[in-house]
């Protein structure tokens, strides 16, 4: 049953393409109709317009069902926007995608034409070797079989010829231009987020530490006034320094530890999410698997995307239990945080995961985000990055462990 349901969709598929080669066909003709009318006054650009438009969304259509067969993403790279003016027709003549549409809308129309005849030919011969046979044991039977046999092979391998087709006409292969363009995004998160992080750099500077400074200089210049006259006020002004800058050297080590955790300095990846996971309201599993300590941009991009994950899952999860997990598979190191709250996390709403989505683009990493309504939530962050071998250093033991806050 499966096989004659695969038969029937591809049957229906093959169809399908046949009548879009007809309308392949139109098209095609009234682009070449409206190329003809273009030097007169300008009559064929409306038509060319149109017909573009047209081409454009069979085209999507074709790709779409053409990755369905082939069971890949047939992406297009549209450079241009048909309309009713001049500049927008040379911009759709320039457009190389463009270009390849109507390739496509030729090859399309021929090929549809020639399988349209190949399979007519085949069912009337079918049609009079079924009507010829006198018996279901005639001499006749076996080349009706066999004409059957090869309708049914014929079927499915047509409706594949055509989605190569599209696929070799309409969607080049653009890995390479999607590679640049993911490099060139993440290169321009890189930056926004340098930028971002030395604004904030410079605004706690000047908001905490350089305000406390400057009220400590201050005291001590009155205290200094003060000393000989009144030696009660000046105790009270030293006293007040004192007090300034010893919160002036607080804002300054919270600065540092924004920048760079001492823990994770310290005891590396496993033992900064360890500590990162006392903090979070909501008890946490912790399950770590790491032959050796990443580099240490690396491990910094990673600590601060995880504690900024948890962050979110005390803050806004409901959940009652949370899991975290590190692991490294491949030339690949993944950090999964979870919860049993009530889902529906999405980067798209959220700045947060934004964050953390910019901040794993920097080392060209990726976010996965799993969140359905009524939960539970999971949020993979993966990093590619080379560790050494378990046996060439120091290594990072497999931990499996659970921390819990009230």
């Amino acid at each position: 049953m499966t096989s004659i349901r695969n038969w029937l969709l591809a049957a229906g598929r093959l169809f399908a393409s046949i009548v879009t080669a007809l309308i392949a066909l139109v098209l095609l003709l009234a682009l070449v109709t409206g190329f003809v009318l273009v030097p007169v006054l300008g009559l064929g650009v409306p038509v060319v317009a149109g017909a573009l438009s047209a081409s454009r969304v069979l085209a999507d259509l074709h790709r779409q069902e053409a990755g369905r067969v082939l069971r890949v993403e047939l992406v297009a790279s549209y450079c241009s926007e048909p309309g009713w003016g001049w500049r927008d027709l040379l911009a759709c003549l320039r457009d190389p995608q463009n270009g390849r549409d109507v390739v496509w809308l030729g090859a399309h129309a021929v090929a549809g034409i020639v399988v349209f005849w190949v399979l007519y030919a085949l069912l009337a011969a079918v049609s009079s070797l079924a009507i010829g046979a006198n018996g279901p044991f005639s001499v006749l039977t076996l080349p009706v079989l066999v004409l059957v046999a090869v309708i049914w092979w014929t079927v499915p391998w047509a409706v594949r010829g055509f989605a190569l087709l599209v696929r070799l006409l309409l969607a080049p292969d653009t890995t390479l231009a999607r590679r640049v363009e993911q490099l060139t995004e993440s290169r321009a998160a890189a930056v926004d987020a340098q930028a971002a992080e030395l604004r904030r750099i410079e605004r706690d500077l000047h908001d905490g530490a350089q305000a406390r400074l400057a009220a400590v200089g201050m005291a001590l210049g009155l205290a200094a006034q003060a000393v000989r006259s009144d030696p009660d006020r000046a105790a009270s002004l030293l006293e007040e320094a004192r007090a300034d800058a010893g919160k002036a050297l607080a804002e300054l080590r919270d600065l540092v530890r924004g920048i760079h955790p001492p823990v994770l300095a310290d005891r590396g990846l496993v033992g900064g999410l360890e500590a990162a996971s006392l903090l979070c309201p909501v008890p946490v599993a912790l399950d770590f698997d790491l032959p050796a300590r990443p580099e240490a941009p690396v491990e910094s991009a990673l600590y601060f995307a995880a504690t900024e994950a948890l962050a979110n899952v005390g803050r806004h999860s409901g959940a009652t239990r949370a899991w975290l997990r590190a692991r490294y598979t491949r030339g690949r190191l993944t950090v999964l945080v979870g919860d049993d709250g009530r889902g529906g996390a999405d980067p798209r709403r959220g700045t947060g995961l934004r964050g953390i989505e910019r901040r794993l683009a920097a080392f060209d990493g990726t976010l996965h985000v799993s969140s359905p309504p009524g939960g539970p939530t999971e949020i993979t962050m993966e990093l590619p990055c080379a560790l050494p071998p378990p046996d060439s250093g120091p290594s990072s033991p497999r931990t499996t462990s659970s921390s819990a806050t009230v």
